[in-house]
Order: C-alpha cells, then sequence, then structure tokens
C-alpha cells in the first residue's frame, strides 16, 4: 500500500537559546535565530477531501509552536544559571521556556513530538495521519531533522 505525504513550512519566530555545555564557543552565551520547521506529514489514506492533513486545520499547532518559541529564552533543565534565568522571568527580563534539552537536534525533535501529539488529539487525523520528520532551521545555512526509525516490518 503507498503512502501520501504533503509538507507544511511553519515559521516558529525568534528565539533565544543558552546551550551551556557549548563550552569553547560562543554557543554558551545567550544568543537568537529566526526559526522555520518543516514538517512532513503522511497517510496511508487521503480524507473524504483528498488531503493527508487540512493545513488550515494546523493554526492550533502553530499557536503552540510559536507559545514555545516566539521571542522566548529557551535553557536547558540543567543550567547552572538556572536560578538567574527564573529571577529574570519573574522580574519580566525574558519569556522563559525550560527544556530537556537545547540546540537544533532538540528543537526538531521537540517540534516532532508536538505535532505527533496534535494529530494524535485531532478528531480528523487520528489514526489516519501521522508526522514522519520534521526539519528546523536556525538560518538558511543550519537546519536539523528528527524522525522516528521505521519499524522493521516496514522495511521488508
Amino acid at each position: 500500500m503507498g503512502t501520501y505525504t504533503s509538507t507544511k513550512v511553519i515559521e516558529l519566530g525568534s528565539c533565544a537559546f543558552r546551550q551551556w555545555k557549548a563550552d569553547g564557543t560562543h554557543c554558551r552565551f545567550v544568543h537568537g535565530y529566526r526559526l522555520m520547521a518543516k514538517f512532513w506529514f503522511e497517510c496511508s489514506e487521503l480524507d473524504h477531501r483528498n488531503w493527508a492533513v487540512n493545513f488550515g486545520g494546523l493554526k492550533e499547532l502553530k499557536q503552540l509552536l510559536q507559545h514555545q518559541f516566539d521571542h522566548t529564552l529557551c535553557i536547558a533543565a540543567d543550567d547552572p544559571l538556572m536560578a538567574e534565568f527564573q529571577d529574570l522571568h519573574k522580574k519580566g527580563g525574558c519569556d522563559l521556556r525550560v527544556m530537556s534539552s537545547v540546540g537544533i537536534e532538540k528543537t526538531a525533535e521537540w517540534c516532532f513530538n508536538t505535532a505527533r501529539l496534535f494529530l494524535e488529539c485531532n478528531e480528523e487525523t487520528r489514526h489516519r495521519c501521522w508526522v514522519s520528520k520534521v526539519e528546523v532551521w536556525e538560518h538558511e545555512q543550519n537546519s536539523a531533522i528528527y524522525a522516528e526509525p521505521k519499524d522493521e516490518e516496514d522495511e521488508n
């Protein structure tokens, strides 16, 4: 049985990161990117309109993504300056988001998991459509892709 794939690019917004483990590089400092993400949606069966996914129905997904990244500061949960960043957040100096880990690869994984959950909770796409991979760009020259491995059965 064949698979249909459609893609959607969503602007995530301008986001600041701090990768405290990036010793010896400038990435250990707070720095920012204009993030973009491309989502691959797949299905074996199209909906009644012959679509894999209704792009107009992705507004809530876009809101979830932008809430996480647009004009926010993302830091890792184990950042040694956590207390200082939390204090800065409380004082209104930043809109803090704490992630398990930061970096473009982890951002792609976060977007993938958020899209997967969104599709599972959506009546139109549940059990019919899935996200197969996500690519996130920091800028035009750097990106990372997250995709879950295919089942061995699918490869045979």
